[in-house]
């Protein structure tokens, strides 16, 4: 295998094709697909937001993790109360409670963190990795079905402000199959070529969020900016299936949960079931994320998880630049919030090595159905034996609260033995994006979620 990209949708999997036909490396491919991902993916993530990566380089035989998550703002200003916009949002069958506005954009740290993988494994320059996503802002991007029905359940949020042009241009949401038109993107991303990741926290860009927030009653102000920094830090390493599994530590958990895992090879379906709902029960709040992966020829690879949150419902005028709401997502708030302050991710962007290099390098969105989503999928690769394609593809559970939801696809005998269990076990109707995203790489193949349109290809 020459390579591999696999990716929240095929115009992403595109551009890290693209740069890693043109001699790039991991690290290129991801930033050039983490680029292009914020045009194509835009309800799932942006520029401005924040993400967490893992980046393995085969030459040193070492992984690093990478924050790039968002800092809670306020350093150099007088403590105030965020004054924020309260919503319900519909998701699925439920109204969901969030929090969006200006206020609740934390410090981006996307940007930082893309340079930080550019400059430390990059190879091409810095202006051709902009490129793909600077074509898809001028051309415009097919909308795919899950994007589609992610933007009705996100409509109230994605069509303030400047979003109603992006997303409702006509008075009718965009729908799948029409073409995702966003012409500020094209003058943001000049000014991401010209000027660099920079541009958001001292330049051009960092002046146009300021500007924004300071007329609106956010928090940012620009020593948030000037002192963001991009961190690499040691992952967390398991045992997992014979293999050495590197990942993060964080809200997840998925360090912890796989090695308590009991072997699952050979067992039935309702028993892989139960030991699921026994295993991930946790709460349930939605979120959108997306995540890509990323190999190169060398063996060397990247894992890259971002989210803009909900979105925050304000755009950069002229820029098409969405914020983040992450000090309004419930599930990322725990306890107090301190200026210069990390704050809390889902997010476990992970890579499992054997004698060989590396055996997965797989990572997943979905907010709190992260964790379901890739443990099910990094269990059936490692333990089962799965083809990458054929996991992500099993129909997928997601416990929470003694409920059990489940996609279609389980056998009557599972849900008999989830209901003899204690769980309520609820069928959903289809396949849905509410049962998270995953991307995911080995040496046989390499796979995209369908749940989000996603895709992957093979360099051969």
């Amino acid at each position: 295998m020459n390579g591999a990209v696999a990716a929240g949708h095929p115009a992403t999997v595109e551009a890290g094709v693209e740069i890693l036909e043109a001699g790039g490396s991991a690290a290129d491919a991801a930033v050039a697909a983490s680029l292009a991902s914020c045009v194509a993916e835009t309800v799932m993530t942006g520029l401005l937001g924040g993400g967490h990566g893992i980046y393995f380089d085969r030459a040193a035989g070492r992984a690093l993790n990478l924050d790039c998550f968002v800092v809670v703002p306020g350093l150099g200003a007088r403590r105030r109360e965020a004054q924020l916009l309260h919503l319900e949002v519909p998701f699925g069958a439920e109204l969901v409670h969030y929090a969006v506005g200006p206020a609740s954009c934390g410090v981006p740290g996307l940007p930082a963190g893309l340079d930080a993988l550019w400059r430390e494994h990059g190879r091409l320059d810095w202006p051709r990795l902009v490129e793909p996503a600077l074509r898809l802002a001028r051309d415009g991007v097919e909308f795919p079905p899950a994007h589609a029905a992610c933007l009705e359940m996100l409509a109230p949020v994605m069509t303030m402000d400047e979003g109603a042009r992006i997303y409702a241009s006509g008075g009718a949401l965009l729908a799948a199959g029409e073409i995702l038109e966003q012409p500020g993107l094209v003058s943001a991303l000049e000014l991401v070529a010209e000027e660099g990741a920079s541009s958001f926290y001292t330049g051009s860009l960092a002046a146009a969020l300021l500007g924004l927030v300071e007329e609106r009653g956010g928090l940012i102000t620009s020593q948030d900016l000037a002192s963001y920094e991009a961190h690499w830090d040691e992952p967390v390493e398991t045992e997992y299936a014979g293999r050495s599994y590197f990942t993060r530590a964080g809200l997840s958990r998925v360090a912890n949960l796989l090695p308590q895992l009991p072997r699952l090879r050979g067992l039935s379906e309702p028993e892989r079931a139960l030991v699921f709902a026994a295993a991930l029960d946790g709460d349930d709040l939605p979120g959108e994320t997306t995540n890509l992966v990323t190999l190169d020829g060398d063996g060397n690879a990247c894992v890259l998880t971002t989210s803009l949150g909900l979105g925050s419902g304000d755009f950069l005028p002229g820029l098409d630049l969405h914020l983040n709401s992450m000090l309004g997502e419930t599930d990322l708030v725990r306890g107090d919030l301190e200026p210069g302050e990390r704050m809390g991710s889902m997010m476990a962007p992970s890579i499992a090595l054997d004698g060989d290099g590396i055996a997965l390098a797989a990572g997943a969105a979905g907010g709190t159905r992260l964790r379901s989503a890739l443990v099910q999928v990094v269990a059936g690769v490692l333990d089962e034996g799965l083809e990458p394609q054929e996991a992500v593809d099993r129909p997928r559970m997601h416990p929470a609260t003694g409920r059990v939801q489940l996609e279609p696809g389980f056998a009557e005998e599972t849900l008999a033995a989830l209901q003899g269990a204690g769980y309520e076990a609820r069928v959903w109707p289809a396949r849905h994006h509410y049962f998270g995203g995953v991307s995911v790489v080995t040496r046989t193949g390499s796979a995209g979620d369908p749940r989000r349109s996603g895709g992957s290809a093979v360099l051969a």
